[in-house]
């Protein structure tokens, strides 16, 4: 059994800034990915921003310079940092992790989600 935890996240002025930490706990042999996606009402769930084990990140071009991903491979977890917050980053936002568990499959798992709300 894997799972993923999420913390941070809530009501936020416009400019402001939040961030969220996600663990990943459970049954795992190696992470590959993690990330964080979101998804506004009516929308389809988009991606934020992902870094690999090694370090590369990508971001959605709405984030960047804005967002900052980072990990701890020791400790499992992901991290987002959100700067300069717009109305339109008001979002329920997932995090992601692409993993090896150990009894060897690859799949990819969710967390509960986190509800972000940036305004006035």
């Amino acid at each position: 059994q894997v799972q993923l935890v999420e913390s941070g996240g809530g009501l936020v002025q416009p400019g402001g800034s939040l961030s969220f930490s996600c663990l990943a706990s459970g049954s795992i042999f190696s992470i590959y990915a993690m990330g964080w996606y979101r998804q506004a009402p009516g929308k389809q769930r988009e991606l934020v921003a992902t870094i690999t084990s090694g370090g590369s990140t990508n971001y959605a071009d709405s984030v960047k310079g804005r967002f900052t991903i980072s990990r701890d491979n020791a400790k499992n977890t992901v991290y987002l940092q959100m700067n300069s917050l717009k109305p339109d980053d008001t979002a329920v936002y997932y995090c992601n992790a692409a993993l090896t568990t150990a009894w060897g499959s690859e799949l990819n798992y969710w967390g509960q989600g986190t509800q972000v709300t940036v305004s006035s």
